[in-house]
Formats: structure tokens, sequence, C-alpha cells
């Protein structure tokens, strides 16, 4: 036994060290959260004063928001049939939720690239929709009205603290509606500015999905070899043959 681990070590380490992505994903959205502080809350870049072209607005204004409807459940399944499919918050990951749950007759949906936010306490938390899914009565869809979706995304990290109010206290179940969300105090800066915080913030987003993507494959890869190297079926010598 002692043998075989020290087989082991080499191609699991291997893979620890590639499943690191996800310190440098966060370290990306530290990056991209203290940009968006700098320009749209401090106005650094501007003489510390908000732009005379700027203006305050609501969240309607600047994207459309989808309020989930959960579907039959006799269409769920885990067998991977159908459209995938969020219960609420439960599936949510650091960034991207987790597939579990899939129906055969979707709702309301959320395309890939819109903000996921809980509705349902706790109201406020955000994940980004990996791919095209139906929404659950628990969560609601965010999509950009401009094709700035880096900019809604970390606007609506920002309204965080203005979400808490919306959680219950004490015995009362915190929830939000299609109405309040729509009415949230947002920043509308010009759209020359907004273009040019998507050219700088955006690519930041897309690395962290290709590493996100990339951690997922090597997981799954993981998880099917592991077992299979603790049994002695592979040994490190049959992957390093197969390469």
């Amino acid at each position: 036994m002692i043998s075989l681990s020290f087989k082991i070590i080499p191609a699991f380490h291997l893979f620890c060290i590639l499943l690191a992505g996800g310190a440098v994903n966060h370290h990306l959205e530290q990056i991209a959260q203290a940009i968006f502080k700098s320009w749209f809350v401090d106005f650094e870049p501007f003489g510390y004063v908000m732009p005379d072209d700027w203006r305050e607005g609501t969240l309607s204004e600047i994207a459309t928001i989808t309020m989930g409807q959960s579907p039959e459940g006799s269409s769920y399944n885990e067998d991977g049939i159908g459209t995938v499919f969020y219960q609420g918050r439960a599936e949510f990951g650091s960034r991207f939720p987790t597939r579990r749950l899939f129906t055969t007759q979707p709702k309301r949906m959320a395309a890939k690239g819109d903000v996921l936010m809980s509705v349902r306490a706790p109201v406020g938390d955000v994940n980004v929709a990996y791919e095209s899914c139906c929404l659950g009565r628990g969560l609601s869809g965010i999509q950009s009205n401009n094709s700035c979706p880096s900019f809604i995304l970390y606007t609506m990290f920002a309204l965080k603290q203005q979400l808490d109010m919306f959680n219950g206290e004490g015995t009362v179940f915190g929830s939000i509606n299609k109405n309040d969300m729509a009415t949230l105090p947002v920043l509308i800066p010009s759209d020359k500015v907004l273009r040019q915080f998507e050219e700088l913030v955006n690519p930041m987003d897309a690395t962290i999905e290709a590493n996100y993507a990339e951690s997922c494959n090597l997981q799954a890869a993981r998880d099917s070899l592991l077992p299979r190297l603790m049994s002695g079926e592979l040994s490190v010598a049959d992957l390093v043959d197969t390469k």
C-alpha cells in the first residue's frame, strides 16, 4: 500500500497544481472588483468626482430581469435529459453554479453569461450562468441591455449591502420581487466609459471562465483516474505510456 501511494502522489499532485486555477480566478475577480470600485464608487480616474455625463438610475434601465419559475416536479431528472435547471443558490459555486438537476419542461431561462441572483434568503448571492439554463423560483437572471456583462456583474456585487436589507430577521423569510429589483438604484456611466471598462475587465472574466472550464475537465479526469490508480488497475507508468 505504501509503495502504491508513492506511485499515486506524482499524478495526484499534478492535478492539485492544475486545479489551483481557482486561486488565480479569485485574484482576477479581486482585481476586477477593485477597478470597479475605483471607477464607479470612488471616481478615482475622474478626479474623485462623478462626471457630468453620468447619472443615477435604476437596474431596469441597464438590465433585463427574469424571475425564475420552477417547472413541474415530474420533469426533473439527474440524468442529463433536457435543460440544465437551477432551483436556487444551493447550486451556487464561487463563480459558476454546479449542475445537479435537469428539466424537460423549462419555463424561465437565463442565457450564458447572465448574472444569476438569489431572490430568496439569503437574498443577493450572485453567480454567473456558465450555459443556458432554466431558473427555479429561488433565482433571477439579469442580462445587460447594452452588451456590458462585466459592468452588470460587478454592479450586482456592489449592491450586496443594499440587497442584504431584503433578508429577513428572526422567523421572517427574506425575499425580493421583480419590482424591488427593477428599482434598485445604480450608477449609469457614459457609453464611452462603459466600453472602456468592458475592454479592460471583460478579458479577465473570460480568463476566469476558461480557467473554470479547464478545472472542471481536470477534476473529472482526477475523479475518474484516482480510484483506478488506488485499486492498482492503472499505474503512473500506464499514464505516461498513453501520452
